[in-house]
């Protein structure tokens, strides 16, 4: 097949007939390792083939229309698929790729808690605690609804320890499983309510929507929470630095975290945002817009050369990922002046979502059905489905350039986007943060699905249907052994074929290949990654683009 794909092509001729020889040469006791590693390679060279000419192909036409929204989204790759239909739907729209805890590393304490979780990338320590709160009640309602989470809280806890506890689960299963009963029918027919996102921690939607992250700095006795007023400055500086945008300020700014809806999940957390610690990215996205909406931090920011003009204003927006859906949060404080932009906003919203949910529909199997659209939101609530979504299966390519290099070409939801303007990088700290952190995680995310793939009874965890939830740690495969690690094969896999390329990462940069050089000979942990292989390193440039290789030990190849 490969032959077939360069048919013609002597170079390709020659080349394969050395890898043949190399093959022959082999010592006989390496089990075939010298032509897997040759197979291998040659796969993924005609898959870069393919992607580099869609890169360089025609993208969407130069638009000059006034851009009424931007919208910045996490670079997971599912974001790629829902970015492409939202410019489509409207030529006011424009979309940018970060990091999905949006540069504010937090420890995130929900209301009724003692302690809280970290909300940002393993590789980074939270900086700031934000504690939740309610919003727009007096201290009675506050106090009662205090009350009540924390009530609610202990209960789902005691329920929870109680039928995952190694002794008393089996009692749990022989005594009480009957009283499940009803509401196993119910799911099976599709006769219950859709369950809230986990981050509800059972309270009711009208509830739910009360709580927010208060930024305002408090010391509750446990300790300190909240921002000072110079952390704020400084952070929303070094974030809109790093997204490249510090001029041409939308009316609307969407910081869209994204999260996961499913029911009877072991692996929901693999679904929600790797940035923020495997937590769904609402309250990152909400800390950062109300940090950007501050007037004293616009002040502060104009002193440093950052305009953001009075009439922006930052939104803080949740993509669910399983359903295309996207829940805009706070929009009382909108001012009434952008109400009628808001409600465009909106059908533009859910116009794209249908565009998105229709493009799943496909890769789903769930195309020919009646409403396609309509069996995507289903099976977010369907405690039988195994495969609810995706998730990031098809991950192949990570990009650091400018939108003006994707916009427009489908990428079939296959990249990690990264919004990056060498040009706005004086000193080169933003590539370095991007080679460092958002790079690596993307490289960790493709060789868990790479070997999940390859050999899942190693490096995955077998048969969804088979999977036992030991306690909160973990899942076994059947009824004994150990932990499984990894992804389970129908995450991978749709029954008849592959439906993750086993491919190694393909990192492209847009940057002066000396910055990138720079870069990995100064942290190690990049170079091992680079230099032995496990992920392709490329360099974009030009108008016309033109891409170079990483050959390893600083030198480059034109392809």
């Amino acid at each position: 097949m490969i032959l077939e794909a360069y048919h013609g092509n002597a170079a390709i001729a020659q080349a394969w007939a050395a890898a043949r020889k190399v093959i022959a040469d082999a010592p006989e006791n390496d089990n075939g390792l010298a032509a897997d590693i040759v197979l291998q390679s040659a796969y993924e060279k005609a898959w870069q083939k393919s992607f580099f000419a869609t890169l360089a192909g025609s993208g969407a036409p130069n638009w000059h229309c006034r851009t009424l929204v931007q919208a910045v989204f996490c670079i997971d790759v599912r974001s790629e698929t829902f970015r492409r239909a939202l410019e489509a739907v409207s030529p006011e729209v424009e979309t940018a790729g970060f990091a999905g805890f949006f540069g504010f590393p937090i420890d995130y304490v929900p209301m009724g808690s003692s302690r809280g979780s970290a909300r940002c990338p393993v590789l980074l320590t939270p900086r700031f605690t934000v504690r939740e709160s309610v919003n727009g009640a007096d201290a009675h309602e506050a106090s009662t609804l205090l009350q009540s989470r924390i009530v609610r809280r202990r209960m789902a806890n005691a329920w929870a320890s109680f039928k995952t506890a190694a002794v008393s689960s089996f009692g749990f299963v022989e005594t009480t499983g009957w009283a499940y009963a009803a509401k196993l029918a119910g799911d099976t027919l599709g006769l219950t309510r859709p369950v809230p996102h986990p981050a509800a921690h059972g309270l009711g939607a009208r509830a739910h929507r009360c709580l927010g992250p208060s930024i305002a700095p408090a010391d509750t006795g446990v300790h300190a929470s909240g921002l000072t007023a110079e952390d704020r400055l400084d952070t929303a500086e070094a974030v809109l630095g790093a997204m490249s945008m510090r001029r041409g300020f939308a009316r609307f700014v969407l910081l869209v975290g994204h999260g996961s809806t499913t029911v009877n999940n072991p692996h929901a957390t693999g679904l929600d945002c790797g940035a923020c610690g495997g937590h769904a990215g609402d309250a990152n996205a909400r800390v950062a817009a109300a940090v950007l909406n501050d007037p004293q931090v616009r002040r502060g920011l104009a002193g440093r050369g950052i305009d953001v003009p009075q009439e922006t204003r930052f939104l803080a927006c949740l993509h669910d990922t399983t359903t295309d859906e996207i829940t805009i949060f706070d929009e009382e404080a909108v001012p009434a002046s952008h109400r009628a932009d808001l409600a465009r906003l909106k059908v533009w919203l859910e116009a794209a979502g249908h565009r998105a949910r229709a493009e799943r529909a496909r890769s789903l199997g769930i195309a020919d059905a009646d409403i396609p659209d309509r069996e995507v939101k289903r099976r977010s609530t369907d405690w039988s489905q195994v495969r609810p979504e995706w998730g990031l299966a098809g991950c192949a390519a990570f990009i650091a350039a400018p939108r003006e290099r994707t916009r427009g070409r489908d990428l079939g939801g296959r990249a990690f986007l990264h919004s990056y303007d060498w040009r706005e990088d004086n000193d080169f700290k933003v590539l370095e943060l991007i080679l460092t952190a958002p790079m690596i995680v993307a490289s960790w995310i493709s060789l868990q699905y790479y070997g999940s793939t390859v050999d899942n009874g190693v490096f995955g965890s077998g048969n969804k249907v088979l999977h036992n939830v030991v306690g909160t740690l973990g899942v076994l495969e059947g009824s004994g052994g150990d932990l499984r690690v990894g992804l389970p094969w129908q995450s991978v896999h749709d029954g008849v074929r592959l439906a993750h390329e086993p491919l190694r990462l393909t990192v492209v940069i847009e940057a002066p290949t000396e910055a990138i050089d720079a870069i990995i000979a100064r942290h190690e942990a990049v170079r091992h990654l680079i230099e032995h292989g496990w992920v392709h390193l490329f360099a974009l440039s030009g108008e016309r683009p033109t891409f170079q290789r990483y050959a390893r030990r600083f030198k480059w190849e034109r392809t």
